[in-house]
């Protein structure tokens, strides 16, 4: 009978390969479009509006305290409307600078809203120097859903 000279505290060596990172690419507010998704962008908070708060003070089904916050953000080729929600409300206050990574665009009522889940970060920042071009507000343009025949 044959013995093995490796132990059993011993484990096969592994590719601890990492992931490839790859570097954000930014896109402006005026090149927005429905549907998309993985966004990251520089923007300043021109607003902030909370439209639902509940649970402060009580609690609510399910326990949770919910904050929503619609806040019009823009660069210098336009403005949208961004749907904060909870911890990110406190983050957008008018005229910081916030980079907005993995955003998303949502439609409600026929208009885009750039929302970020919770794969998506917002983080504030001082280097924005821009002014925003407030005259033009992709949220205010209305979409119509329309189904292609092949």
């Amino acid at each position: 009978m044959a013995t093995s000279s490796t132990s059993n505290d011993q484990q096969p060596a592994v590719d601890q390969a990492k992931p490839v990172l790859r570097k954000p690419v930014f896109v402006k507010v005026g090149d927005l479009k429905p549907g998309t998704a993985g966004l990251t962008l520089v923007a300043k908070v021109v607003s902030s509006e909370i439209v639902l708060q509940k649970g402060v003070g009580n609690v609510f089904v399910g326990g949770r305290n919910v904050r929503i916050a619609e806040c019009l953000v823009g660069d210098e080729t336009g403005t949208i409307l961004f749907t904060a929600r909870n911890n990110q409300v406190d983050l957008m206050k008018p005229g910081t600078g916030v980079i907005i990574r993995n955003g998303k665009i949502d439609m409600f009522k026929g208009s885009m809203r750039l929302a970020v889940d919770k794969w998506g970060r917002i983080e504030v920042t001082d280097s924005v120097t821009f002014e925003v071009k407030e005259d033009n507000n992709l949220s205010s343009m209305e979409y119509e859903l329309v189904n292609v025949e092949e």
